[in-house]
């Protein structure tokens, strides 16, 4: 897997926000996408939800190789919706997300320019406040006995490794998260720490949220 995909920013579920400019409404809703058919299907979802709705304006960035872009200014005037939409994306540099800025006319014209601020803003809003990093981890288990149990903790402890479940039977069994970057040298420091009495698999790799 490559750095892009272990690692990237985007947001986590879906949010919305919502502005009035010149009486016109604008409402957005951006949601985490894995693939370019989940984004088709939110937009179709968002304009089912706004039938009454003047236009629907889409963007979404789909993290995989060669990266998929796409946006739709949606009887917008040509580069005054989607575009800019998309702009605020790149900028950001979230990928796996999508965009739809609904439109309800409020009887005044706002110009190519105003249109720009207007869909730029509604994206802003909603995106912005709400990034996350989404890294990939491994799950892995340490097997050891009691007399290193102390030496252990106090690592993980120092290190701030997250500890997601503890077995204490003839031996301790700890499952905890650790980021795939940092993993060779977690696995070297406690196999020094322990003189190599302890068993450490990775069990699983994962994709997991964190806070910006």
């Amino acid at each position: 897997m490559t750095d892009i995909l272990k690692k990237y920013r985007t947001i986590k579920g879906f949010k919305t926000s919502e502005f009035e400019e010149e009486k016109s409404r604008f409402i957005t809703s951006a949601k985490y996408v894995e693939s370019e058919e989940e984004a088709i299907s939110f937009i179709e979802e968002i304009k089912d939800k706004n039938k009454q709705a003047t236009h629907n304006c889409s963007a979404y960035i789909i993290n995989e190789i060669p990266e998929i872009k796409r946006y739709s200014d949606d009887g917008e005037p040509q580069g005054s919706a989607g575009l800019p939409m998309l702009s605020v994306l790149e900028k950001e540099e979230v990928r796996n997300i999508c965009v739809v800025v609904t439109r309800y006319f409020g009887g005044k014209l706002l110009g190519k320019g105003g249109l720009v601020r207007a869909y730029t803003r509604g994206v802003t809003d909603t995106v912005s406040p709400n990034i996350v990093c989404k890294r990939e981890y491994f799950e892995v288990e340490l097997i050891h006995s009691y007399t290193v149990l102390g030496i252990i903790e106090n690592y993980l402890a120092e290190n701030k490794l997250k500890v997601i479940d503890k077995d204490f039977t003839d031996l301790v069994k700890i499952k905890l998260h650790i980021r795939s970057e940092d993993y060779p040298k977690i696995e070297k420091d406690l196999i020094n720490l322990t003189s190599a009495n302890i068993k450490i698999d990775v069990k699983d790799t994962l994709m997991l949220f964190e806070e910006k």
